[in-house]
């Protein structure tokens, strides 16, 4: 279970972030972020195969659904080596890295959120889920309507002019220039405190469903 040590445990990081620092409070970090972010996992996981068969829910410490505390930082100027953030993704199984659909929760001092939905995308996927929703318009707009009803915001990235291909005056022009397709619900860090956290993540994740199932459905996957 997650408590206040996790966030504090951050905080030291953000202040330290340094392969040397890291080293040496190895011990701390798995105590206080690692050990309950793969418990948190573990208990998640009848949730998710309850929501879908199809997404992920594995429990190791390298290759599962805990995302890396490493950054990528060959393409950032921010060379800073750690993650001041602890990310879980419950993905679709047939997504080979964090571009699949799936859900998501993220932990930070800077604020708290849970989330649903496709980030990035590749160009060949994000042209199909653009086709269905120029195809299937009803049907994705129910998604949306649900994901307003569950205080869910649609967020991330989009182009400043029409995709090519697709009309300009399309009632859903704004859905269509998306190039995330991601629905995000800030949350009080209290709340990963809270006894009944696990079950109040999968209430959250429920009003994501039929965004998820638009989603696969428009990239051919089972959900």
């Amino acid at each position: 279970m997650f408590d206040q040590h996790c966030l504090g445990f951050l905080r030291q990081l953000e202040q330290n972030n340094n392969r040397e620092w890291f080293k040496a409070n190895q011990t701390q970090y798995e105590a206080q972020v690692r050990s309950p972010a793969l418990q948190f996992i573990e208990n998640m996981s009848p949730h998710i195969a309850q929501l879908s068969p199809r997404l992920n829910a594995v429990a190791k410490k390298v290759g599962g659904s805990l995302m890396r505390p490493q950054r990528d930082a060959r393409f950032s100027k921010d060379k800073t080596p750690y993650k001041i953030n602890v990310g879980i993704q419950f993905r679709h199984f047939q997504g080979k890295d964090v571009h699949a659909p799936g859900l998501y929760l993220h932990i930070a001092n800077e604020g708290c959120f849970i989330g649903a939905g496709i980030w990035h995308p590749d160009s060949k996927a994000l042209n199909q889920i653009r086709s269905c929703i120029d195809e299937n318009p009803r049907a994705y707009t129910k998604a949306l309507d649900a994901v307003a009803a569950g205080c869910f915001d649609m967020q991330g990235d989009s182009l400043i002019r029409p995709p090519k291909g697709f009309d300009k005056h399309h009632p859903l022009i704004d859905e269509l220039k998306r190039k995330d397709f991601i629905a995000i619900k800030p949350f009080a860090a209290e709340q990963l405190c809270q006894a009944n956290f696990e079950s109040w993540c999968a209430e959250q994740f429920a009003h994501n469903q039929a965004l998820m199932r638009y989603l696969c459905f428009a990239l051919d996957l089972d959900y």
